[in-house]
């Protein structure tokens, strides 16, 4: 496999009426694999997909697509990528097969690639029922079609499972990931759902306020996934100061005492002798620091209740 990224970009900024939007970020995007491009909403993922598909001008910085500077090239590589931002637009009067036909004609490809899209995203039943009737979900894998009609070897997505319900994500997300190994598409998506990123990407780039924050496998970041031992006591503050003296890094919070995990026996070794010095043990537990806090933690922000 080609080791040069499929989207690279350098210094990339944006902004509107002199207000930031992306701020001197580097993507980098392997090719064959799903990049999950996190990020709040309003964090800057849109309009940096938007530079790449060439529909906002950046203000500063290079895009390099399939190695080629977007600028010099801009026809014969956006004639690579398929895409789909915000909602699929469709003609809702017309069955799924005719907005296929009209998306066809657009692309100027063959028809036999109507019905190699329609039967990825499994529509191929419901091509000849008209899109009004359609479901969410439904609509949202017509929009992925229009996006991979013209064999694109690159797909980039905008917030693709925003507003399905359960079973409409499930299907989106099984669709996704069959792309690179199914197909040799190379996935560009963003999302502010974590959780959605966890369960499909390979790599992942997380943004906040424009700035890019973390980049690299997700692999990577879950190694970050470090846990903690909690300690409740009758006298948080006689046993911090007592573990002070003993070497212990502890920290109070939530009521508990938080150090660094050690192993069963450390643990058996501490609680025996808190209790030897008078300190009642009331509860230990292990705490893992998932990958929600690692996000949260990155992009400073707090958990909902």
């Amino acid at each position: 496999m080609n080791t040069q990224p499929v989207v690279a970009t350098c210094g990339l900024s944006k902004f509107y009426n002199h207000v930031c939007r992306v701020n001197k970020i580097d993507l980098e995007v392997p090719e064959g694999e799903i990049y999950g491009f996190l990020g709040p909403n309003g964090a800057g993922k849109s309009t940096t997909l938007k530079m790449l598909l060439g529909l906002a001008k950046p203000t500063d910085g290079r895009i390099t697509l399939f190695g080629q500077e977007l600028g010099k090239h801009r026809r014969s590589i956006l004639n690579q990528i398929g895409s789909l931002i915000e909602s699929p637009s469709y003609y809702a009067h017309l069955t799924g097969l005719e907005n296929m036909r009209v998306m066809q004609t657009l692309r100027g490809v063959p028809r036999k690639n109507i019905d190699e899209a329609l039967r990825i995203v499994r529509l191929e039943n419901q091509k000849n029922k008209k899109v009004e009737h359609y479901s969410l979900g439904m609509k949202q894998r017509l929009g992925i079609a229009m996006a991979l009609i013209s064999y694109p070897k690159l797909l980039i997505l905008d917030e693709p499972t925003n507003g399905l319900d359960p079973a409409g994500i499930g299907e989106i997300r099984e669709l996704i990931k069959s792309m690179p190994r199914q197909y040799g598409i190379t996935v560009l998506l963003s999302s502010h759902l974590l959780s959605e990123i966890e369960q499909i990407a390979t790599s992942v780039g997380i943004i906040n306020d424009g700035n890019l924050l973390y980049q690299g496998k997700i692999e990577t970041l879950q190694e970050r996934n470090s846990s903690s031992l909690a300690i409740r006591t009758g006298n948080n503050a006689a046993a911090a100061a007592w573990m002070q003296t003993q070497g212990y890094m502890a920290n109070l919070q939530d009521e508990c005492l938080q150090i660094e995990h050690m192993s069963d026996q450390q643990v058996a070794r501490l609680n025996k002798e808190l209790v030897l010095s008078g300190i009642d043990v009331l509860r230990i537990e292990e705490r893992k620091r998932t990958l929600e806090d690692i996000f949260l933690e990155l992009t400073g922000r707090e958990k909902s209740l």
